[in-house]
């Protein structure tokens, strides 16, 4: 399941000027899945909020976020 999504950013990494391997873009890398995951965690607070009844005003700009 993630071995794809891998694959995919590797390869739009890896077609960047200056990567000759993995290595060159992990921080990249690791900075994308960052951003998923606190997308994600978003989700799930204001459905949480939601179902208690509450709003939640997330603090990611919608700009930003990871589905428009």
């Amino acid at each position: 399941m993630f071995e794809q999504t891998f694959k995919n950013i590797d390869d739009i990494l890896h077609k960047d000027a200056g990567c000759g391997s993995e290595l060159d873009y992990v921080e990249q890398t690791s900075w994308i899945l960052f951003l998923k995951y606190l997308d994600d965690f978003e989700k799930d607070k204001k459905t949480a909020a939601e179902l208690a009844g509450k709003s939640y005003e997330g603090i990611i700009d919608k700009q930003y976020k990871w589905e428009a």
